[in-house]
């Protein structure tokens, strides 16, 4: 009986160690499922939703390498400065979420330049947010990105056609029917007395605080296009309008543009200058600009899906003439070859400049 009960025991307390190991054994955690990312078409190619949220991400750019001869904006000797070679890389990164107003959209854009003699600049090209048609941030002028700058070559600005990169507040209104309007409060980048051109064009003061203004209107049907738009300069007290018509076509495109500016002696934001000063006489700065009036026009010819031919012309009341002709070559999707040769004559200096642009781009 006591060999019995002995044994009986033991068996008794090894289930009871089997049983507490039993439950003390590590069980393994299921496997979280992988989160992949998903695309966004909503708001265009390109886009794809952050992981763990709502908000939509894009991001792009472009490598790019040029060599230029001579410079179309200066006639004098720093306009003969041989050849000289520039490479940039920019960085550009969209969000988009959806609201109960619309799309919550940011738009910004780094640039990153590296020029002859081991110069290498950074800025923030673009950085804005918009909503429900307002836009706040930097961005070009809405005097040239609503009416769609100039010609599709580098050197459209040889004759000035407006501001770029500045701070705004911006309304854009598309009625969905081709009829758009957009109005602009910008800024006049001003903060102590400053001119350039003899004088001529007083870019900044000092104790100013209103802002430019800018605003349009335009409507497309089919291939036509139309477009007018004002900017008025709150240092200089004058400004400018510009007319604009666009038409396809098919076989090519073509635009003709033409701007007044409320005073030819002055220049001002919206009917300013580019060029260097030695493009007119010393003591007429105002000669470095538009005068009274400008005008552009350019025709732009697909040959096949992977060459276009452009030129473009322009001519001002002060006797600056400009016309540029490129190429530009798609041998694959996204990479861009494009020659380019511009010819500039500036009457009131009995100047003129041969100049060219090899450009070579990747865009992703």
């Amino acid at each position: 009986m006591n060999i019995k009960s002995l044994l009986l025991g033991s068996a008794a307390a090894l289930a009871a160690v089997s049983g507490a190991h039993a439950a003390d054994a590590v069980v393994a955690a299921e496997p979280e499922p992988l989160e992949y990312v998903r695309i966004c078409d909503a708001y265009g190619a390109g886009y794809f939703f952050i992981p763990g949220t709502e908000t939509c991400l894009k991001i792009g750019g472009m490598v790019r390498t040029e060599g230029g001869w001579y410079n179309a904006y200066n006639p004098g000797p720093g306009g003969d400065r041989g050849t000289y070679w520039h490479t940039r890389a920019q960085l550009s990164v969209d969000t988009a979420t959806d609201t109960e107003y619309g799309p919550l959209k940011t738009n910004t854009v780094y640039r990153f330049d590296w020029n002859d003699g081991n110069a290498t600049t950074t800025k923030l090209l673009w950085a804005n947010i918009s909503l429900g048609g307002f836009l706040v941030g930097k961005q070009d002028s809405q005097y040239n990105l609503f009416a769609g700058y100039a010609g599709d070559v580098i050197n459209d600005d040889v004759v000035y056609d407006g501001p770029y990169e500045l701070n705004q507040i911006t309304y854009n209104y598309d009625a969905g029917n081709g009829f758009k309007a957009v109005v602009s409060l910008e800024d006049s980048n001003s903060g102590s007395d400053s001119s350039s051109y003899g004088g001529a064009w007083v870019q900044s003061k000092a104790d100013h605080y209103a802002p430019n203004v800018v605003a349009g209107v335009g409507y497309k049907v089919g291939g036509f296009g139309f477009k007018v738009v004002g900017g008025y300069d709150s240092i200089v007290e004058e400004g400018a309008i510009k007319a604009r018509v666009d038409a396809d076509f098919g076989a090519f495109t073509a635009f003709l543009m033409g701007g007044w500016n409320t005073d030819g002696d002055k220049l001002n934001q919206y009917a300013g200058s580019n060029l260097n000063a030695s493009a007119c006489p010393v003591g007429r700065g105002d000669l470095c600009g538009w005068g009274d009036w400008a005008v552009w026009g350019g025709v732009g010819v697909p040959i096949n899906d992977k060459l276009k031919w452009n030129l473009q012309l322009a001519y001002t009341d002060s006797k600056i003439f400009e016309a540029t002709t490129n190429l530009k070559f798609n041998p694959v999707k996204n990479l861009l070859i494009e020659p380019e040769v511009t010819y500039t004559n500036f009457d009131s200096v009995n100047q003129d400049q041969w100049a060219g642009i090899l450009r070579f781009q990747r865009s992703f």
